[in-house]
């Protein structure tokens, strides 16, 4: 029986491209998405998938996704926090807002996504958890110390959840991507994105599709014994 996998904001950029890498798996795949009905129907048309929209920041709105997914397509045996948002300003201007949005998304909403559904992969006694990161939650990043402290903290939940799993067959990992050739990267002005280019050693940003290999290869049967690790995917541009 194929295996259940949701990708939060899994209809566009990395979280499109780590659902149709778990599709071709052999995963039955159900994508979150926040805002954007119009590529998520294009989405589904393009893949099958089916999408469910709501906020991850909502544990209760969560909560009953997960259960309506669980409903319509069985057990959720993996799951890949990939939502996130940006709202990047130099820490002396920051709003509290913006602060707050950040931490909503990208931390709140990773424990939103795991939480529920962790009695059932320690009941069931399997799970793949994969959380994505970012280069910037590893070295920081001037203007984002909102995102940079989000990220950072994913790697928290990552590896004390690791230990917490382990001995009941649950894995839970992190990717960290460098920079990668999403709409949101590509919007940046041209002379900056050379300038980011240019501190790649590769000598590129990278794709989608080499994120969601590392993904996919982690929510594998074949990767059991990777467990709290960190896949670092940039490019050569930050080494730990």
């Amino acid at each position: 029986m194929a295996r259940v996998a949701v990708v939060t904001g899994g209809s566009r950029g990395i979280g499109e491209a780590i659902s149709k890498a778990l599709q071709a798996q052999g995963c039955t795949v159900a994508a979150t998405y926040a805002g954007n009905d119009a590529k998520a129907r294009a989405f589904t048309e393009e893949t099958g998938i089916r999408t469910y929209k709501w906020n991850v920041g909502d544990y209760a709105a969560s909560k009953a996704g997960l259960a309506q997914v669980e409903a319509d397509l069985g057990p959720i045996d993996i799951v890949i926090a990939n939502a996130g948002i940006t709202r990047d300003a130099p820490f002396h201007k920051m709003t509290p807002e913006q602060w707050q949005e950040v931490i909503d998304t990208n931390l709140t909403g990773v424990f939103n996504t795991i939480h529920p559904v962790w009695p059932g992969m320690r009941e069931r006694g399997f799970g793949r958890v994969v959380v994505i990161s970012s280069i910037n939650g590893q070295k920081g990043q001037a203007g984002q110390a909102n995102y940079a402290a989000t990220k950072a903290g994913d790697l928290g939940i990552v590896k004390s959840l690791a230990q917490e799993g382990s001995r009941k067959g649950i894995t839970v990992n992190a990717v960290c991507p460098g920079y990668i050739a999403t709409e949101m990267v590509m919007a940046v002005p041209e002379k900056v994105r050379e300038a980011i280019i240019g501190m790649i050693p590769a000598g590129r940003l990278g794709e989608a599709h080499e994120i969601a290999r590392c993904v996919a290869f982690l929510a594998s049967d074949d990767a059991s014994f990777i467990n709290g690790a960190t896949i670092s995917a940039n490019g050569g541009q930050y080494m730990i």
